[in-house]
């Protein structure tokens, strides 16, 4: 195997960001797009979001992406920066419409809108009472957003390097051109030479003494 790559864009990390993150630059058709992820994709810790994705569409009763931004500022005990707060409220709507449109399959109420329930925090009227906000396919909408996602990716033709440890950036003079990554199943180390390098590698759970997280969730690459 070739231990020496190049592409236009790398995404380090195969989760929700990381596969969408991959999807959005494949469009570019003269574009080439490589995924190196420690696990297999559809392994990533975005698989275990069972409960759905909170979207202030209102298919059960009244909702709005003001009151989904104040439940999210006050989840984060007020250390939340507003405005990406607000944002990412407004943005959760078309992002579920967009999965929609990908396949993920939703449930559904008896008129055939997507489906939601009421979550933890989730409220409406900034905090009067809980609102129907997440969108969920079952128990396992995790589960589904990354076969979702990984099947967009393959059809888009992103290149995947499967269980590959990230181990240091390329940089050149404060500008990083790539990755050095170690393959698990051969031991041989490989270069990733990209014009963008995308960084999203999940969280750091298991830095603490009690997690839910996986164990692989490590906040490494």
């Amino acid at each position: 195997m070739n231990r020496a790559h190049k592409y236009d864009v790398l995404v380090v990390g195969a989760g929700g960001a990381g596969m969408m993150a991959a999807r959005y630059a494949v469009q570019n058709p003269n574009v080439t797009v490589a995924v190196v992820t420690k696990l297999y994709p559809t392994r990533s810790h975005t698989g275990a979001a069972q409960g759905g994705v909170g979207a202030a569409l209102g298919n059960i009763s009244e909702d709005k992406p003001i009151w989904h931004a104040y439940d999210t500022v006050k989840g984060g005990d007020y250390l939340t920066d507003q405005d990406v707060a607000d944002m990412f409220s407004r943005d959760a709507i078309d992002a579920v419409y967009e999965l929609e449109h990908m396949g993920l399959p939703f449930s559904r109420t008896a008129d055939g809108k997507i489906a939601q329930r009421k979550f933890g925090g989730h409220t409406k009227e900034f905090g009067k009472a809980p609102v129907e906000r997440a969108c969920y396919a079952a128990d396992r909408t995790g589960h589904m957003i990354l076969q979702t996602l990984y099947q967009q990716s393959i059809k888009n033709n992103v290149t995947f390097f499967n269980e590959f440890h990230v181990l240091d950036l390329i940089m050149d003079d404060g500008i990083c051109k790539g990755v050095v990554a170690y393959e698990l199943a051969t031991g041989e180390l490989h270069t990733f030479q990209a014009k963008s390098t995308i960084i999203a590698s999940g969280g750091a759970g298991r830095m603490f003494k009690t997690t839910s997280n996986a164990h692989a969730l490590t906040g490494d690459m």
